[in-house]
């Protein structure tokens, strides 16, 4: 049985439960909720709390992306820097042209093949999920939600 620490391509995948089994779930019911009964019966104030439910949903998800956009950028600087120091100068002056899809892919490849990975996702454009599949040493990243 694998432990919270191994993963692969196909288990890579990571749920936050509380978001997305909880809060996200009660968040749209509760929208749909609102909007049937300011239907049934129409009213200034029942319309007001269908927008303000509106509202509160497209801020939890609004928090929830803000959060995933500082662990990109978190994980594009380690991974520039990751790349900087396991690679040749002459690398080195490619790794800014990296997409960021690219280096987030590549924070799974090893340190013995995330610079030849990386030199191939260059010259061949490769997608995120291509530079997945081509991983064969995973190092986990149980942190990222």
């Amino acid at each position: 049985m694998p432990t919270g620490n191994e993963q692969s391509f196909k288990s890579h995948t990571r749920w936050d439960p509380v978001f997305h089994f909880f809060a996200a779930p009660i968040a749209v019911a509760t929208f749909i909720s609102a909007v049937v009964h300011a239907v049934r019966h129409p009213g200034p104030w029942n319309v007001w709390v269908a927008i303000a439910v509106l509202a509160a949903a497209a801020m939890m998800v609004r928090l929830r992306m803000y959060a995933l956009m500082v662990q990109d950028r978190v994980i594009r600087l380690e991974e520039r820097l990751r790349l900087a120091s396991l690679g040749s100068d002459a690398f080195r002056s490619r790794i800014p042209e990296l997409k960021l899809a690219q280096l987030i892919a590549l924070r799974f490849a090893s340190d013995g093949e995330v610079v030849p990975l990386a030199e191939r996702a260059l010259a061949s454009n490769l997608t995120s999920k291509q530079i997945k599949e081509a991983i064969q040493v995973w190092r986990p990243d149980p942190r990222r939600v």
